[in-house]
This record gives C-alpha cells, structure tokens and sequence, in this order.
C-alpha cells in the first residue's frame, strides 16, 4: 500500500490529498501492528507488532515533520522488516510455515518425498507442493543458523521476482515502498511461503505481457510448483499471450501455446517426482488437508465468508466450495469474453479472481491477501509516470488503457 507514496516536491504535494506514505497512513499502519502485537496469540506476530508499531509510529512523525517520503518509508521498513526479522532470527522463532518448509527439504533429501507418510496433527501436515520444500535445502544441508533460515531466501525470491517485473528504472524504489505495507512487512519478518508465489506470479505476467511466452511459462510454471495458488495466473497469462498478437491470431495462439507447455513441463518436472513417490502422502497433504477433509483441522482460520459458512452452517463446506466453483467459472469465463490485453490489465483480473477465492476457501487467513495486494501493487507500479499522479487517476489510466490499445489496432 506504501507503494504509491512515491517522492514528490511539494508544489506538486501541496494540493494532493493524503496517500499512502503520508503521516496519517503511517499512523494507521503503526496503530494496526500495535493491535496484532497485543491480541495475537503467535510470539513472532507479537515481535513483528511491537517493533512495525515502533518504526510506523517514527515515520509517521518524520512524515508530519516535512521529512521527504523517501526517508520515513526508510524508517518503515527498518522498523517493521529489519528490527523484528533480525530479533527473531537471533532467538530462532519463526511462523509455522518456516518450520514446515525446513522439515520438508529434509523429508525429500532423505526420502524423496516432502510429506509424512502418517500426519497425524495439523504441525505435521504440508499443504504446500513440492518445489516449496526448495526454500529449506540451505537449512536441510548446512543446518539451522541465521543465515540457512528458509524465510531469507523466500523474502529474497520475492523480492527479486517483483523487481525483475518491473521496468529498469523502478526496480530499487517500488519494492522498497512494497516492503513497508504490513502485509508484506509481517511475512517478511516471521516468515511466509505466499511472498514468492506472488512475486513469481508478477514475473510471469510481465513476461507475458512483453510477448516472451517461453520466460513467463518458465516463471509461472515455478509459481505452480509451489503452492495451489498460483495455478490461475496460468489461463490468465494465456489470454494474454493469445491477445497480444498484434491482430495475428495465429501468432497469439502459438505464443500461448508455447507459454502453456514450458509452465506445464516445468510445474510437472518440479512436482511429480516427489509427488509420485507416494501419491496417498501427496493427495492427503496437498488437497485433502486444504479442504478440511482430514481428522486434523488446519490452523487456517481467519473468519472470511468462506470459513464462516463452513463452521457455521449446515452444509456449509459444500457451499463454500461452490461458491469458490462459481468464481473460477466466471473468471475463465471472463478471459473468454473479454481477455486482458496488457499485463496491467491481467494482474487486475487475476488480482480479483484470487480475492473471490480467498473469500470463499473454508480453510483461509487475511495474510492470504497479500497475493491480491501485490498484484495489484504492480499493475500500478509497472510504468511509473514521468510525474505524480493521484492513485485515483492512475487507476483511471489503467482502465483506460486495454480500450486505447484495441482502438490503435483496429485502425
């Protein structure tokens, strides 16, 4: 959300309403980490919330003080990813997810296989798909320290993904500004497996989006390999490939083609070896324990509509899941009808059909959001304007420019 407080003089400030990055914002972000780092029941969450709430609240007041963005989001970030990482890796404590990652590497060098032949308690089940387990090969190999810990190499591959999605010139500033957002700034420290899948979904995008179909396959078939969520962005990446032509269909076909086959055999070289060495492990940690059909219950249980219908009506998994249907339905149907022609456009719609989705899985968290919030964060961050702009007529740009861009082609 920090984002776009992009750098401004302040003739250009003066009459701008308050973005991201301006002291109220801050205010607001220090207020929200000071609420998680007291009613959360997660030791490293109450880490992260009282260090972010320190580091908010110092750039809020450098922000009213007149210092320039560029300095308080600085103070952010050191506040709400440096300080808090740093003091958790000193005394070893991570989220879950740093700990299931770790013990899957060492599960699939020993065994072959990333999963527990008999999980029997939510901790010893890995819902994650097999190339997640990469992240904790450092620690599986060199053992435990500070520098093996799988969290640094999933910020790293997130941050390196998002930046290569970006143009030359917004790669050092955008994913700063990114980092300062508490959605971001929370995995960061404690550890989240979310980051890379997203920053990999941006990166297959914007390679689509350039008309590199075999890249954004190679990126997006990686994404795949990690977790369930990226698989959407693979039809959207399509659409856009096979609209992107320049008005030669055959030429768009063949580039999604080829873009479909390199994410394919890619997802399938970095999950079916271990997926195939015990298929029962497979399907009861990746799919089963997901939907809630395990005698175990997953810690995931934020309460967005689709958990509240599962816990709390009859027949209420049923139509969470039907709903979560509905929505992947009318979102192919969308490409369909009206397919994405630009990158932009398409981290838009993907953004949207990952919300609905998030809305609607029985087993969901709000940190989940942050797949939708980065997408976002970079279909407005993509071509950053020669001078500022209000969010409201960026916004406005974006959606204006598939119909500017059918229009030329049409001529």
């Amino acid at each position: 959300m920090a984002l776009f407080a992009l750098p401004t003089s302040p003739d250009l400030r003066r009459d701008r309403p308050a973005l991201p990055g301006d002291a109220a914002w801050w205010a607001f972000f220090a207020a929200t980490a000071l609420a998680l780092g007291a009613f959360s029941s997660l030791g490293p969450h109450r880490v992260w919330g009282t260090a972010a709430a320190l580091g908010y609240t110092a750039a809020a007041v450098l922000a009213a003080r007149g210092r320039s963005p560029r300095t308080a989001g600085a103070v952010a970030v050191t506040g709400a990813v440096l300080l808090p990482l740093l003091v958790l890796l000193a005394v070893d404590r991570a989220q879950l997810e740093v700990d299931v990652v770790a013990r899957s590497a060492g599960l699939l060098l020993s065994e072959g296989t990333p999963y527990l032949e008999r999980p029997t308690v939510p901790e010893d089940f890995n819902p994650y798909l097999p190339g997640m387990a990469a992240f904790g090969i450092p620690e599986a190999v060199a053992g435990p320290g500070p520098l093996t810990d799988p969290r640094l190499w999933m910020g790293a591959a997130f941050l390196g993904a998002f930046a290569l999605a970006l143009p030359a010139g917004a790669r050092r500033e955008a994913p700063r500004w990114l980092a300062a957002c508490p959605l971001v700034a929370l995995p960061l420290a404690v550890g989240g497996v979310d980051l890379p899948v997203a920053g990999l979904m941006c990166l297959g995008l914007a390679r689509a989006g350039q008309g590199r179909a075999g890249r954004a396959g190679l990126a997006l078939g990686v994404a795949a390999a990690l977790k369930w969520t990226a698989w959407p962005a693979v039809p959207v990446a399509l659409a856009l490939l096979a609209t992107a032509g320049g008005g030669d269909g055959r030429r768009g076909s063949r580039a999604a083609l080829r873009c479909g086959l390199v994410a394919l055999l890619t997802a399938a070289a970095l999950v079916l070896p271990a997926a195939l060495r015990d298929p029962g492990a497979f399907r009861t940690h990746v799919v089963d324990f997901p939907l809630g059909l395990t005698g175990a219950v997953s810690s995931a249980a934020s309460p967005l509509p689709g958990h509240l219908l599962a816990t709390q009506l009859p027949g209420g998994r049923t139509l969470a899941l039907l709903l979560l249907g509905v929505s992947a339905l009318l979102l192919a149907v969308s490409l369909l009808v009206r397919p994405p022609a630009t990158g932009a456009a398409a981290a838009a719609r993907l953004a949207l059909g990952l919300l609905l989705a998030i809305a609607f899985m029985p087993a969901t968290r709000f940190g989940y959001l942050v797949h939708p919030l980065v997408l976002a964060a970079w279909a407005l961050a993509r071509q950053p304007p020669a001078h500022p702009l209000r969010i409201r007529e960026r916004v406005r740009d974006l959606v204006r420019e598939p119909v500017r861009r059918r229009k030329q082609a049409s001529r």
